[in-house]
Formats: structure tokens, C-alpha cells, sequence
């Protein structure tokens, strides 16, 4: 025996059977993965409002009060146009970056001054949300680099009312929360604004000296930015649903990401997905003491 057989080989009925196959299983597969992707994210970002949550009441126990959302530059705090997340540090298990920045705004009490940028361009993790990858690496911002973050402090109606948690000068204890710590919201979702400007999470000035649409947000925000790239948008108010990374209006509402809606921390510390269809009710969840029924019952 020669050993000589004949070849095999595909037909091309059955290479166009097997082509055909393995498309049906590329397309079968991209979706289930981009959904765990997805569910991951969302897991991600609940996780880092968890750790938000613990870290305010952290703050709370050794201060009596939460954090102010943003102080103003009127001289009678230490540490101007600082974040209410900067001031977390110490409860984040950053006691040695928080030591920088103390140590950064008792050289220079501008967040933009040479001491500080080196925090400033930060990025870190807890802060971040992985479902934006413009979250997750410093922007340059002309002479130095910021660290993004897509977080705000819910501040209440608006930035004018001081009717939430965080906002400007803000020095509000939990006891002060009437309409129940269960049913008042303290941060909520927000991807940085279109041109990087608002959504630093170290320290900001926001539309006027206030952190607002930078480091807090009312649920129900206005439009009162004197910058030429949000002259186009509508004074508002700006309601809780879908926005674009690309959209400079949508830096006035809460939204995220994440398909359907955005994840928020409550002032528990529970942390829930609402989607956009609980828009009606964001007024009553974004006040501390206004004396509204706010159900999720229905949403």
C-alpha cells in the first residue's frame, strides 16, 4: 500500500454553512457580553455611591454636620471653592492625600495655583464611573490636567433654594433631614459636561461662584452659567432624563450612562437605580424638609 488517499476538503456549501455559524454566534455573543459589560459598570458605580454614603456619615460622626457641597471665596473658609468629595478623603482611607491637600491650600488658597495641580490632575477611581472613559484619565485643560468625576451633590430644588444636602456653604445635620434619611436624596449621577469645564471633582467655581452644575446640582436646575457655551441652552428648570456627552445642556439634569436612568445615594446610605420615569417625583427626594410625599412605590 502506497499510503495515498484521497484529500478532503470543505465544500463551498459547507464553508458558507460554517461561515454562516459562526456569525450567528459573534452576534449572539457581542450582546451578552456588552450586557455583562454593562451590568458590571452599574455594580461599579453603586459600589463607589456606597462607599460615598459611608464616607458622609464618617464625616457627620467626627463633625456633626455633613460636608459643605462647595464653600465660596468669601474668606471665612480655609478652603475655598473645595469639594464636598475632597473633604471625604480622610473617611475614603486618603488621610495622606488629604494631608496634600491640606497642605496645597496652606500655600495657595487658588485651587488652580501651582500647589494644587498636582492633585487636581488625579483621577481617582471611587470618583469615576466606568461606563464614561472620559472619567477615567486626566483632561488637559490648557497649562494643567484635571481629574474628572461624574458625581454631584444633590443640592436640592436648585443651586438658589439650599433646600438639599450639598450645596454652597452648606452645614446640614442629619437631624435636620425632616423628610426622612430614606427619602432624601445626597448624590446622585452626572457625567462631566461636554467640554470638560464643570465635573472636577477636587474643587470648582460652578455657574457662579457656587459649585453649581460643577460639584452640586439641583434636581430641578437652572441655567444661570454666563459662559458662551451654554448660552444656547434654556434657563430651564432642567428635569431628571436622558442627556448626551455631547450636549452642553445636559449638564443641568441628572442622568448617566447606564441605559434607562442613573443610580443615587440616598441619605441612609442606601443606594438605588431610579429610572427617568421617576422624574415627577424628584422634587420631593431632592428637598431635606419640604414635607412632600415622595414615593418610588410607582416608578
Amino acid at each position: 500500500m502506497n499510503g495515498n488517499h484521497p484529500r478532503t476538503a470543505f465544500t463551498l456549501l459547507e464553508l458558507l454553512v460554517v461561515i454562516a455559524i459562526i456569525g450567528i454566534l459573534v452576534a449572539l455573543t457581542i450582546p451578552a457580553v456588552q450586557r455583562v459589560r454593562a451590568a458590571a459598570n452599574r455594580v461599579a458605580c453603586a459600589n463607589h455611591l456606597k462607599q460615598m454614603g459611608l464616607g458622609l456619615h464618617q464625616y457627620h460622626d467626627a463633625h456633626n454636620v455633613l460636608p459643605p457641597g462647595c464653600s465660596d471665596g468669601n474668606g471665612k473658609d480655609r478652603y475655598p471653592y473645595m469639594s464636598w468629595m475632597t473633604r471625604l478623603l480622610p473617611h475614603l482611607e486618603q488621610e495622606s492625600l488629604w494631608q496634600q491637600v491640606l497642605g496645597a491650600f496652606a500655600q495657595d488658597k487658588f485651587f488652580e495655583g501651582p500647589p494644587h495641580l498636582p492633585i487636581l490632575g488625579l483621577v481617582l477611581p471611587i470618583f469615576t464611573c466606568p461606563e464614561d472613559s472620559r472619567t477615567s484619565e486626566p483632561w488637559n485643560f490648557g497649562p494643567f490636567q484635571v481629574g474628572l468625576t461624574a458625581y454631584q451633590g444633590v443640592a436640592g430644588t436648585d443651586s438658589t433654594r439650599f433646600d438639599g444636602l450639598l450645596y454652597v456653604n452648606s452645614h446640614v445635620r442629619l437631624a435636620d433631614i425632616t423628610d426622612g434619611t430614606s427619602n432624601t436624596l445626597a448624590v446622585g449621577e452626572r457625567p462631566p459636561s461636554f467640554d470638560h469645564r464643570l465635573g472636577w471633582w477636587y474643587a470648582g467655581w460652578g455657574q457662579r461662584k457656587d459649585g453649581s452644575a460643577d460639584l452640586v446640582l439641583g434636581v430641578r436646575e437652572l441655567n444661570l452659567s454666563d459662559v458662551p457655551a451654554y448660552a444656547s441652552c434654556p434657563q430651564g428648570p432642567y428635569e431628571f432624563g436622558p442627556g448626551r456627552v455631547d450636549d452642553p445642556c445636559s449638564v443641568f439634569r441628572f442622568w448617566s450612562l447606564h441605559p434607562g436612568g442613573a443610580h443615587f445615594l440616598f441619605a441612609d446610605g442606601a443606594v438605588k437605580f431610579l429610572g427617568y420615569s421617576a422624574a415627577p417625583v424628584m422634587p420631593a427626594l431632592g428637598t431635606r424638609a419640604g414635607g412632600e410625599v415622595g414615593s418610588l412605590s410607582d416608578y
